[in-house]
């Protein structure tokens, strides 16, 4: 039978060809993959751009924290982007925190607190900056809040990307591991270790729990035994589309599946082999709109005054840049390096 359907197909896609339960196996191609990629970038960048343009004082974790993720995976990955304005990024970011410097080694910090502070230090980690006295005031600032706590708690509410505990300690943990410096080190461990207890003795409840639960425990130096049941139940919430959805009560959507994906491939759990990575993949290509983007509607109440970036989906715009930056690094991270 399938002799039959290989000589009918001859010049025609296989996967089309073949019965229905046979073709949903087969993995996205290596070009359809790099094309989505490319149909990205263009748009994170100019939204990355628009921020900065019209918030100068304002460092933005939706706009410039994650399409700097977005587009420091994609150029390790062969792909072409704007070197310029990644390096304006970079500097935007530093000279942010260089406005704050006073305030972050007082322990005060600034709005968004840790999730602010650590997601600058990712963006400036991911991008390839070196540390300097910025980043050390920063980690002093990390060391010293909250410290009672034995963790870092959340103050937003502004889901998805500013709602989870787990979240904001993935950031400081991340941040006191690329930027604690020797004099820091010591303290930096142990605040570390006491973040690493409180994640492995803790549930997640929904995918941005999930997500950064397991990144945190791979980053913090936890057991493999957690690291692993992390990973597992992360996996398991995979829906049947292939996506993953924000909450249990809610559907499938591009920042759930890309911020998934990316936290598996980067703690080494899933391979871009796996069936749940296929079907992920798929899923977002699938979702990806005809301008390069993913559309994620908003669910965090503004408080702040609305602009324009120039990413598309008007007030929904901020949510959908965060979602097309993750979506983007899990399609960059599932494609091969080139040189």
């Amino acid at each position: 039978m399938i002799r039959m359907i290989v000589r009918f197909c001859v010049g025609v896609s296989l996967a089309s060809c073949l019965p229905v339960g046979m073709a949903q196996d087969v993995a996205p191609s290596a070009i359809e993959i790099r094309s989505a990629v490319v149909r990205a970038i263009p748009l994170i960048e100019k939204g990355a751009a628009g921020s900065m343009k019209e918030r100068p004082n304002c460092f933005t974790c939706h706009n410039l924290g994650m399409p700097v993720l977005a587009i420091a995976t994609a150029r390790s990955r062969g792909f072409s982007i704007d070197d310029s304005l990644l390096k304006e990024q970079l500097q935007f970011t530093a000279d942010y925190l260089e406005d704050h410097r006073d305030d972050y080694l007082a322990g005060k910090g600034t709005g968004g607190q840790v999730a602010t502070a650590g997601a600058a230090l990712w963006a400036l980690e991911t991008g390839g900056r070196k540390p300097d006295e910025i980043t050390a005031a920063v980690a002093e600032y990390l060391l010293k809040y909250q410290k009672d706590l034995g963790r870092w708690k959340m103050t937003s509410d502004r889901p998805p990307t500013e709602s989870s505990h787990f979240t904001v300690n993935f950031l400081a943990i991340r941040g006191l591991n690329a930027f604690a410096t020797p004099e820091q080190r010591e303290r930096a461990q142990a605040r570390i270790a006491q973040a690493r207890d409180w994640a492995q003795s803790t549930p997640a409840k929904e995918t941005e729990d999930r997500v950064f639960r397991l990144w945190s425990l791979k980053i913090a130096g936890a057991g493999e035994e957690h690291v692993s049941k992390a990973a597992s139940e992360l996996k398991t919430a995979q829906r049947p589309d292939g996506g993953w959805a924000q909450r249990d009560d809610m559907e499938s959507d591009a920042y759930a599946t890309g911020s998934a994906l990316v936290a598996l491939f980067e703690t080494g759990t899933i391979k871009p082999t796996d069936e749940a990575t296929i079907r992920g993949l798929k899923f977002l290509l699938k979702s990806q709109r005809p301008d390069g983007s993913w559309y994620v509607k908003s669910r965090s109440k503004p408080f702040q005054t609305y602009y324009e970036s120039g990413f598309p989906h008007g007030k929904d715009q901020f949510v959908s840049i965060a979602a097309s930056s993750w979506a983007t690094a899990a399609l960059a991270l599932a494609s091969s390096p080139l040189p």
